[in-house]
């Protein structure tokens, strides 16, 4: 990977090994929120992964299987044959070889000359995904002929349905053919969820004197191009594509004769424009982006600046921000991993940065938990309880509960572990309640609140006032058998995170209902007839102060379960100092770890980092020192939290530490981390260990907080974010920091280190 201080838009890889391809297909991977595609080569290697996902297009390949994204046929597939000679870099000698991705314009360039026998060509490879029309995509090869002598060159190039993922097809064959001679579409259909797909590809090729014939094979349409090429002169092919679907929310008819005619109709629209008119016309709808909320960091280490462009830059490629029916994958659209799903990562590491910068995609990403409502209840009933119970991972949003029964091999025993967190991973729910609040707080969007919000904040402390169970002999209410955040502990009783996050829901909930029944009786009886608060309430009260809450032990330290602090402590060094995770899993069995007293991620520093207002400074001090050593860090999650709540601490140069590491966990130089996809929620961490860490924004109780403290390594942070609609600015030194905002009456206030001030349209505090 190379890294340049003059080039902080573009991530870049020198050379090329076909054994870690992975590494650049999920980091450089193109998309728009509909579709996204890994940047995989033009050409075939066995090591690729050849992956490009449709937003919302769940398929179940089997009654035995959980849905998934299924990976459509492979657009950019072209095969080139010189000479009689199949190319591929894996013969020959390769040189000047350069793969970057520019990601202000969302454009992807490799480039690099290949020598074989008396064969020498100059390749350079164009290719986006256009972000101003959603079903667009378009690649530029130009071949250049170094060689004294002619070249002959045949390319095939057209749509693969012979991919698959990793071996389930989701797609049945489908019908395809050449449209006025010129358009091959091909019709595949998904198997179980019946979702029409329509691929349309177009060829410009400007050579002399080429020849053409069209091939069809099963599930493939493809075109041969035959042309020679003179010394010295070049040759340029274009490939224009469109992807549509009959569930596309764009289209008025959804049959698929008439969405054919549509995509037919959007090639001949654009046969006016180049390709870099169309790329232009891409990278304007780019700078939108880029001119919100800027992020501008002086620091002595550049790569921090360059890390907050590649994480806004893949939030807004994998966030399906047209269509509320869908949401953010926990790989995006950049790999296989997790099959496409939602997780919390949406709630608590993805939608802040959107709540606070993009309040419409915000609010497509908390409806999409309103209409998951059905599922939720059919989860709930199956468990035996009542309410809104979320599932761990999501697909579409009425499925309920999605997660796959079985994993990874056990390295004891040599059998496939049982995944339980999709039974007892239940933190979800008001983790979901989470986010939804912090949507409310941040945007004030009463309509929402009223029409869908509430109900999501009934619904799911219905469910946990009916998952709470009593104990007698302590006369309290206990929430047993569970995962919380640490998934290396199993079945445990109390888990601290599970039991504060559901009190909190609980006890938001009751605010609410006397809010509402003094202030908005009609919607709260509208709301009681729906969810029968009345009586659900009545038994939330009497509950609420009987949830058991783990205390701080003398030391200081709030157990993570009931269990945790009894069980064995080993030096965990060794596997927190290498590339990679689960390296701990080579040596234990998950069993085995589940009795040591050891934390895949923050579990009980989440708490402390999400609900600091319930906890002193010296107890979230005494507590970080107490787990980040038993740690491990293997979930992308865990490192934004720590650095966050680290710079909370004073730690700094520690919180940098953290900080560094977490922007390298796609980013770095280790060739093997990003193979399934990109690590979603940790990008949004990226965000937010700068504007919620640095920068020192918070909601705390509903309010307002800024408290900005720069690492030592930086000089200045200048940032921005939305809050009840009103856009401020904030620039940090280590002096002090100045907030601006436009001077039109709608003052805001906020507090920062226990005082209230009001921002009218310049502040500057010291």
């Amino acid at each position: 990977m190379n890294y340049l201080k003059d080039k902080l838009w573009q991530i870049e890889e020198l050379g090329f090994d076909s054994k870690y391809l992975g590494k650049t297909e999920s980091i450089m991977a193109l998309g728009n929120g509909y579709l996204g595609t890994r940047s995989a080569a033009e050409e075939h290697y066995t090591n690729e992964r050849r992956n490009t996902f449709v937003a919302g297009t769940f398929n179940k390949f089997d009654e035995n299987e959980v849905s998934e994204l299924p990976n459509i046929p492979d657009l950019w597939w072209m095969d080139f044959i010189i000479n009689g000679e199949n190319f591929t870099l894996e013969k020959g000698k390769v040189s000047n070889y350069s793969k970057r991705l520019n990601l202000r314009t969302g454009e992807l360039t490799r480039e690099f000359e290949w020598t074989f026998e008396t064969i020498k060509l100059q390749f350079t490879f164009r290719r986006f995904v256009s972000k101003a029309r959603r079903h667009y995509l378009s690649s530029l090869v130009e071949i250049k002929n170094l060689a004294e002598q002619s070249a002959r060159i045949q390319i095939c190039s057209g749509i693969d349905g012979q991919v698959t993922n990793s071996g389930s097809q989701h797609f049945t064959e489908g019908e395809k053919g050449l449209i006025d001679g010129r358009f091959m579409q091909m019709m595949p259909r998904t198997k179980d969820s019946k979702i029409d797909f329509v691929f349309t590809v177009a060829h410009d090729i400007k050579a002399a004197n080429v020849s053409e014939r069209i091939e069809m094979g099963r599930r493939q349409i493809f075109m041969n191009y035959f042309f020679d090429l003179p010394s010295k002169e070049s040759a340029l092919i274009e490939k224009r594509m469109s992807v549509y679907t009959s569930i596309d929310n764009d289209l008025s008819n959804h049959q698929a004769a008439a969405i054919r005619q549509t995509a037919i109709s959007e090639m001949k629209e654009i046969e006016m424009h180049s390709f870099d008119d169309l790329l232009n016309e891409s990278s304007r709808k780019w700078e939108e982006i880029w001119n919100k909320h800027p992020i501008k960091i002086e620091s002595e280490n550049f790569k921090d600046q360059l890390a907050i462009h590649f994480a806004k830059y893949h939030l807004h490629i994998m966030t399906p921000a047209h269509d509320n029916r869908m949401n953010i994958g926990a790989k995006g659209l950049s790999g296989e991993g997790y099959k496409g799903h939602t997780f919390w990562d949406t709630e608590i590491f993805m939608l802040p940065y959107f709540n606070f910068t993009h309040s419409d995609i915000a609010k497509s990403l908390v409806t999409y938990r309103y209409l998951g409502l059905d599922g939720a209840h059919k989860k709930a009933k199956a468990n035996g309880y009542e309410g809104a119970q979320y599932p761990w991972e999501a697909a579409n949003p009425t499925d309920g509960e999605v997660t796959p029964v079985w994993g990874a091999a056990d390295i004891v025993t040599g059998q496939s572990t049982k995944i339980w967190s999709g039974f007892i991973e239940q933190h979800i729910t008001s983790d979901v309640t989470f986010g939804v609040k912090q949507y409310i707080d941040v945007t004030g969007d009463k309509e929402f609140a009223e029409e869908k919000a509430y109900e999501i904040l009934f619904d799911t402390a219905k469910f946990w006032g009916s998952r709470l169970e009593y104990n007698t002999e302590k006369d309290c209410y206990e929430i047993r058998d569970v995962i919380g955040p640490d998934e290396y502990k199993e079945h445990v009783n109390n888990n601290a995170y599970t039991n504060y996050t559901a009190h909190w829901n609980v006890t938001y909930a009751l605010n609410l209902a006397e809010e509402l029944k003094e202030n908005q009786p009609v919607l709260f009886e509208k709301l009681n007839q729906k969810l029968e608060l009345e009586r659900v309430l009545s038994d939330l009260e009497q509950k609420v102060d009987k949830i058991f809450l783990p205390q701080p032990t003398e030391e200081g330290i709030i157990p993570e379960d009931d269990s945790y602090l009894e069980k064995e402590v080993i030096d965990l060094s060794n596997y927190k100092a290498v590339d990679g995770v689960d390296g701990l899993f080579h040596d234990y069995n998950l069993e085995q770890v589940n009795e040591m007293q050891i934390t895949k991620q923050a579990d009980v520093l989440l708490l402390l980092y999400l609900f600091e207002g319930l906890f002193s400074h010296e107890l979230k001090l005494k507590n970080f020192d107490y787990y980040e050593p038993k740690t491990t860090h293997d979930s992308s999650l865990s490192l934004s939290t720590h650095a966050i709540l680290a710079a909370d601490l004073g730690k700094l140069d520690e919180s940098y530490e953290f900080f560094k590491k977490a922007c390298n966990i796609d980013m770095g130089e280790y060739m093997k981390s990003s193979d399934d996809g990109i690590h979603a929620g940790s990008l949004g961490g990226i965000w937010q260990m700068i504007v919620f860490g640095y920068g020192g924004v918070r909601m705390i109780e509903g309010q307002l907080r800024i408290e900005p403290h720069l690492p030592n390594a930086w000089k200045e942070l200048t940032y921005g974010f939305d809050y009840q609609g009103q856009s401020i600015t904030v620039k940090v030194t280590s002096d002090g920091f100045e907030l601006t905002k436009e001077a039109n009456g709608a003052d805001i206030t906020f507090i920062s280190k226990g005082k209230n001030y009001t921002l009218k349209d310049r502040l500057q505090l010291s």
